[in-house]
């Protein structure tokens, strides 16, 4: 057995044809990476959401009802921005990304500048919002995880992962240390709505043992 660093290059055929090997490609939507790593996914899907933003400006910034104009941004700018999030492995850099973009938001609906010197809790407070972005994902990782869970097919065992010891997905929703009994609570869909409910409250893994 040899150990190396470098990636061993893969050759596949279908009818005597080599299929090409690339290091990125879109499928369904999301962005594919050789590494299997989620940042180039985050980041595009920033740019997309930023794109459908300037398109409606007009609307974002207008003199709507602050609530509204909220209701209409999370429904429209963030379900372009978190689409697939449940599947992501978020690592640091990529939550600050996450969490730029959710302050870029209300910034430009309540039309801050990028040159005006606004604290990012003067914006929260007068939008009366919380950092909310993070924990939407937590939230819709407990509900997909707990489906995968209760099932028995490959990607069951694909998200626990082998070999080197890089994070993996469930270790967004908390401690690692608890996952077996985080299986054993999956396998009751009562218990596990009970444990990760549907509310706005923190999702935190406090209640498994």
């Amino acid at each position: 057995m040899t150990i190396s660093r470098q990636p061993t290059p893969v050759t596949i055929k279908i009818d005597q044809k080599q299929l090409e090997n690339v290091k990125c490609f879109k499928y369904l939507g999301s962005l594919l990476t050789y590494d299997g790593r989620c940042t180039c996914e985050i980041k595009s899907r920033i740019a997309m959401a930023k794109a459908a933003f300037s398109k409606q400006k007009n609307l974002f910034t207008s003199k709507l009802d602050l609530n509204l104009r909220m209701k209409l941004v999370k429904c429209y700018i963030w379900s372009i921005a978190l689409y697939g999030a449940e599947t992501y492995t978020l690592k640091a850099v990529d939550q600050k990304c996450l969490e730029s973009f959710e302050m870029w938001c209300w910034r430009r609906m309540e039309k801050i500048s990028w040159t005006d010197y606004v604290r990012n809790e003067e914006v929260l407070f007068r939008v009366s919002e919380q950092r909310n972005t993070l924990h939407e994902i937590r939230k819709r990782k407990a509900n997909w995880i707990g489906h995968i869970l209760r099932g028995n097919c490959l990607l069951k065992e694909v998200i626990e992962g082998r070999g080197r010891r890089r994070k993996k997905m469930p270790n967004d929703l908390g401690d690692i240390r608890g996952y077996f009994h985080l299986k054993e609570k999956a396998l009751d869909r009562i218990k596990w709505r009970n444990c990760f409910g549907r509310d706005c409250g923190p999702v935190v893994l406090t209640d498994y043992r």
